[in-house]
C-alpha cells in the first residue's frame, strides 16, 4: 500500500537525510521525500500497519529535525 503525506521540511538536504530515515523504519518498503512540493510518498510492507509505521515514522524524523511535522 502506498500512500502520500503533507510533510514539513527545511531545506533539500534535510528532506534527503529524513527520506533516509524513513527507509529505515520497520514496516516501510520504500519512501521518498519531495522537497519542492512538501510531499513524502510511503509505500508499506505487505501487513504492515500504516497507522503505527508512521508513528515511528515521525519520531525517526524528528532525530533528523527536531521541528519535522508530517500531517497524519
Amino acid at each position: 500500500m502506498k500512500k502520500i503525506y503533507q510533510i514539513e521540511v527545511d531545506c533539500a538536504n534535510c528532506a534527503n537525510k529524513m527520506e533516509s530515515a524513513v527507509k529505515k523504519t520497520a514496516g516501510v518498503q520504500d519512501a521518498t521525500v519531495n522537497f519542492m512540493t512538501q510531499k513524502l510518498t510511503v509505500e508499506f510492507e505487505d501487513g504492515a500497519n500504516p497507522a503505527a509505521t508512521m508513528q515511528a515514522v515521525l519520531k525517526n524524523c524528528k532525530k533528523v529535525d527536531s521541528d519535522c511535522e508530517i500531517y497524519l
